[in-house]
């Protein structure tokens, strides 16, 4: 009973904390779930669905029409039951019960009331902001191409999110390159290329020469407004093998563009990144460099991988851009003590969260155990909920305070902390750290 109190006494004031948000792909023109299919059909319970037979391994469209959000949620209907053991179902479970008063199995018959009762709260402007309150988030990190008009500006801010010359595609040697050349044509940010292309779009520009390679490069940093940003999300594929690749290697890379291999994909995404870092110190543009790294791409989602070799080569890299502030999101389990060392010797280093694959409950504790023994509080951000509706993002949110506590508790119970010194730890983490590492964020 004294250890139920003690876990209570930390849960109690850790659910107090205002929080920040650091990562979302909220969209302020709708930020709440705006029908079923927002909750249950989240990219995370997909994945769920489809492992247990559901046929559909895709994400659904960005606006999906009654009719595909009709055939989804009903093809997912009869595959709920192979997946009520999962925590991302316990979750979705939770945002209908607790926040929706929905405590009902979902059935072919109820489904469609069940999407009324969410669409009216979607139509209430004042639904997203007290499901923010409850999930006790200040302010949340979200796309720039997401603001909308600007009117959520008081509770949202910005990361870039446009091209990814450092992310492999399924089956693609050539990608880094085409990331750049969509990027090339616009003169302000769009939003970015899935993680999974199908069919690219054709584009005004090619880069057939280094000239063009730094060309495209500068017009990428130039159109970035940074005035309105705080970071700028990448990922750093494992899948390629980084190295210091001279102009001359670049070029004949490009010369054998048309029949592109592995070697070839190492040598544009090795030259492009390095490019992108030297001009963002050159610009000493103050910013955030967010990265995720561990998730590759499998045809409709990633994987979670990740090789020693690139941990390596991303502290190589790191440490020769000492001017530029890195944050990694790790979706790689294994991964998460070799990159606790790389923070402890590479100042311009943090870690944040846990991403995609890493969000689970086992895994989580894991993490946040090993990084409150590596890691100082500064050098740490405990949360991030990569939500696309605030209903996620409290399901999260409410997740990670329950695991932070119960760490906090073991802590306090062998003497390693007291009650106060774990309160402001956890304050530290889902606060003052995330704001201190994000300039400009009050």
């Amino acid at each position: 009973m004294a250890a139920k109190r003690l876990a209570f006494d930390l849960l109690n004031p850790i659910n107090k904390i205002s929080a920040i948000d650091i990562h979302t792909h909220l969209n302020a023109s709708h930020l709440s779930a705006r029908g079923l299919h927002d909750i249950l059909l989240y990219h995370m319970v997909i994945s769920d669905l489809y492992s247990a037979g559901c046929p559909d391994g895709a994400r659904l469209s960005e606006n999906p029409d009654e009719k595909e959000v009709a055939y989804r949620i009903e093809n997912a209907l009869p595959y709920l039951e192979a997946i009520q053991n999962t925590s991302c179902f316990w979750l979705c479970r939770n945002i209908l019960s607790e926040l929706y008063n929905w405590h009902e199995p979902i059935t072919i018959a109820n489904w469609r009331k069940l999407d009324e009762i969410i669409q009216s709260k979607s139509a209430d402007h004042s639904w997203p902001r007290h499901v923010l309150a409850r999930a006790g988030v200040l302010k949340a990190g979200t796309e720039l191409c997401l603001r909308g008009d600007g009117s959520k500006d008081d509770i949202l801010f910005y990361a870039l999110e446009w091209a990814f010359p450092m992310r492999n595609q399924w089956g693609v040697f050539d990608a880094p390159l085409y990331e750049l050349e969509f990027a090339w044509q616009f003169d302000k940010p769009q939003r970015p290329l899935p993680v999974s292309l199908q069919n690219r779009p054709t584009v005004a520009r090619s880069i057939k020469t280094v000239a063009d390679a730094k060309q495209a490069v500068a017009h990428y940093c130039r159109c970035i407004p940074y005035d309105q940003i705080l970071s700028t999300a990448n990922h750093i594929s494992t899948d390629i093998d980084y190295s210091h690749v001279t102009d001359d290697q670049m070029q004949k890379a490009l010369d054998h563009r048309a029949c592109a291999g592995q070697k070839e994909l190492d040598i544009y995404a090795s030259y492009l990144f390095e490019c992108l870092l030297s001009e963002f110190e050159r610009l000493n543009s103050n910013i955030l460099f967010q990265f995720s790294f561990g998730a590759e791409p499998l045809p409709y989602e990633t994987d979670s991988r990740l090789n020693q070799d690139t941990i390596k080569q991303l502290a190589q890299i790191i440490a020769r851009h000492p001017n530029i502030q890195f944050q990694c999101f790790l979706s790689s389990r294994h991964a998460n003590q070799s990159l606790c060392t790389l923070c402890r010797e590479l100042p311009n280093l943090s870690l944040a969260g846990y991403w995609w694959h890493n969000f689970f409950p086992s895994i989580i504790t894991q993490i946040i155990d090993e990084r409150l023994d590596m890691l100082s509080v500064n050098k740490q951000v405990g949360f991030f909920s990569d939500a696309y509706c605030v209903e996620w993002l409290w399901a999260k949110s409410k997740l990670v305070r329950l695991l932070l506590s119960d760490a906090l508790h073991k802590r306090v119970e062998r003497g390693q902390y007291t009650v106060e010194q774990a309160i402001r730890i956890a304050e530290l983490l889902l606060q003052n750290t995330p704001a201190h590492l994000l300039k400009r964020l009050t």
